[in-house]
């Protein structure tokens, strides 16, 4: 397990606490961390007794996304895609049948978006942003976000934030079904809290049961989707964009 991904039991074993543990660089998402991620989900999906995943990003920020610089030493290749720690991660969290909740603060990017619709309660804090710059950097957008979104948003929404890379607050999250719940600025830590209460408050199985009923109707359907999607990102990477954009993005940071 990566040092970078923290995955306590709490809750008297009932809760699976994952937090993102890199706040020097604003939790960026390496591949040691995306099989980190990957294993916590696989492996809550055979344990009976677990009732709960969170998801927190520690300190400022919720992550921002692919940690580009190691992402460029193992990217994934045109062709086989289910070994690939980000999309294990991502089908992981797609077909898990235990209920997730995620709290939001400061910035979400790419994937620190994406990874959200996957989740059944996402509480955000006032002053976060969302972003999806995908295409910014040559890419097509990934976890099955390019049906999800539209669905959510309408295709006008989904086009400013996947086409545009327009990003957003809580309250717009909130808007469209993004986020279930908002905080107030500094309240997230509690009102976290007061949601897993809630939830561990209620008929264990009866709340697996309903939470696998909600998923199973799109699950199919996102599984192709995030085929689809993988595959075109894959291709993607190996674009003269994808390298123009990339060298761009570290030449205004350098």
């Amino acid at each position: 397990m990566s040092e970078q991904v923290s995955v306590e039991r709490t809750h008297e074993g009932a809760v699976l606490a994952i937090t993102l543990k890199r706040p020097e660089a604003r939790n960026a998402i390496t591949v040691g961390m995306y099989a980190a991620l990957a294993d916590a989900v696989e492996g809550a999906a055979d344990d009976p007794g677990m009732r709960l995943i969170t998801i927190r990003g520690q300190g400022e920020d919720f992550t921002a996304g692919n940690d580009l610089m190691d992402f460029l030493k193992e990217m994934p290749q045109p062709g086989g895609h289910e070994d690939v720690p980000v999309w294990r991660f991502l089908a992981a969290m797609a077909a898990n049948e235990i209920p997730i909740l995620a709290g939001v603060q400061g910035n979400a990017i790419g994937i620190g978006t994406t990874m959200l619709f996957h989740c059944d309660l996402v509480l955000a804090e006032r002053g976060c942003r969302f972003k999806m710059p995908f295409v910014d950097l040559g890419l097509v957008p990934e976890a099955a976000s390019s049906l999800i979104l539209p669905r959510l948003g309408g295709r006008r929404r989904a086009a400013r934030y996947l086409l545009l890379g327009e990003d957003f607050g809580a309250d717009e999250a909130l808007s469209m079904g993004l986020a279930s719940h908002v905080a107030d600025k500094g309240g997230l830590d509690d009102e976290f809290d007061r949601l897993i209460a809630t939830i561990l408050a209620k008929p264990a199985e009866a709340m697996r049961q309903t939470q696998a009923l909600l998923r199973a109707a799109d699950r199919s359907e996102i599984g192709e989707r995030m085929t689809k999607e993988n595959a075109h990102f894959a291709e993607r990477l190996t674009s003269d964009e994808v390298k123009q954009a990339i060298a761009d993005f570290f030449a205004t940071r350098a």
